[in-house]
């Protein structure tokens, strides 16, 4: 992917690939973290450029801008000149919890359903703060986000890992992000964030494949007993 950021405040920001955080079995140990829930949605870039000029991204470039007005008008609130802003968009159902299926419809069907929780800030009125600390970087992203608005900040779970994964996986979420708070964003993989996932079992029909030449193939899943699409893995 061609798409690079410019650290001067004179030039168009663009799309960056995010930092993305290596599988593991079980929580960190110790107390050099950062925990975050991990949300079940759509990781998703804010590039503000002005307020006639804001886009977002999917966690592979694609411009979904149209797909999510809501929070385009949420980033157009902010008091900002520029800023690239990376977090999750998600929709919530009735009891305040990640709604995948109702996000999967919404993209398609609602552009004002998603909420952006917004976890980190890679760039700030002509500022480029990839080579700040994570938890500074938070810091930032914080002072910015406005109360009541389609973008939230995504705060830090006070304890230590173990705890925090109970309570997740009781909660049934999806699971936890742990950082190094002086780790710096860097584009790819990398062992300085970890996300640690909830595994639940569901039973569901297998309806068909799906498959599209060059691509992996993507199994259609149903309800069992009533043969209602419900996800495609």
């Amino acid at each position: 992917m061609s798409a690079q950021i410019v650290s001067t405040g004179a030039c168009r920001l663009e799309f960056i690939p995010p930092m993305e955080p290596k599988l593991v079995a079980k929580p960190p140990g110790g107390d050099r973290w950062i925990h975050e829930i991990k949300l079940d949605g759509y990781r998703t870039q804010i590039v503000i450029n002005s307020p006639e000029d804001i886009r977002v991204f999917t966690r592979t470039g694609k411009d979904w801008t149209r797909r999510y007005l809501g929070i385009v008008e949420a980033a157009r609130e902010l008091e900002v000149e520029n800023a690239i802003i990376d977090g999750e968009a998600v929709v919530t159902n009735k009891a305040g919890m990640p709604d995948f299926n109702a996000l999967q419809n919404a993209v398609y069907n609602n552009p004002y359903g998603m909420y952006l929780c917004a976890f980190d800030i890679l760039h700030l009125n002509g500022q480029d703060l990839r080579d700040i600390g994570c938890l500074a970087r938070r810091e930032i992203l914080y002072g910015i986000i406005k109360p009541n608005s389609r973008i939230q900040f995504s705060e830090a779970m006070p304890g230590d890992a173990k705890s925090i994964f109970y309570l997740v996986e009781q909660a049934e979420l999806e699971g936890i992000v742990s950082k190094r708070p002086e780790s710096k964003y860097r584009s790819g993989p990398t062992s300085n964030w970890l996300k640690t996932k909830s595994f639940t079992v569901d039973e569901f029909e297998l309806l068909g494949i799906e498959r599209e030449p060059g691509k992996a193939a993507f199994a259609l899943l149903g309800q069992p007993g009533t043969g209602r699409y419900v996800d495609r893995r």
